[in-house]
């Protein structure tokens, strides 16, 4: 929240969130200004104040979620996942490319394949063709 007077209904909202244990951020205002009283008594209630970007950053815990992704990437679950994304780049690789490159059956390799686009580690961009998942922490510049 960021500006609310004592009696919107944004603040009646933001006060159901707050008691039953909702993530809610409000910006600090001036204690004379009407439409801060709303925002700054979310604030005495609970609810996270709001002085940087990097607070919603933190709050969202979006820095470990990246790590997670990474970590996804890094550590393949099996030898198949591992040399299938040995086997992948940046730029599209055909499904038979894969299959040729890793030395492994093609149904195999469209399998593992399957999984690892339902783990978030592969996109198919179309055409049986597929490439490696851009990590979440690039779009937030940490790259």
């Amino acid at each position: 929240m960021v500006e609310a007077g004592e009696t919107s209904g944004a603040l009646i909202t933001a006060t159901f969130a707050v008691e039953q244990g909702r993530d809610v951020l409000a910006v600090p205002g001036a204690i004379h200004s009407p439409q801060s009283k709303g925002a700054n008594r979310l604030i005495q209630q609970g609810a996270h104040p709001l002085i940087r970007p990097q607070d919603v950053l933190d709050l969202l815990d979006i820095q470990v979620r990246g790590q997670q992704i990474t970590a996804r990437k890094i550590l393949p679950s099996d030898d198949f996942e591992a040399a299938i994304l040995a086997c992948i780049g940046d730029s599209p690789t055909h499904l038979d490319d894969i299959g040729a490159m890793c030395g492994l059956p093609i149904e195999k390799v469209s399998a593992t394949l399957t999984m690892m686009e339902l783990k978030g580690m592969v996109q198919q961009i179309g055409g049986s063709n597929y490439l490696i998942m851009r990590e979440a922490t690039s779009f937030y510049g940490d790259e």
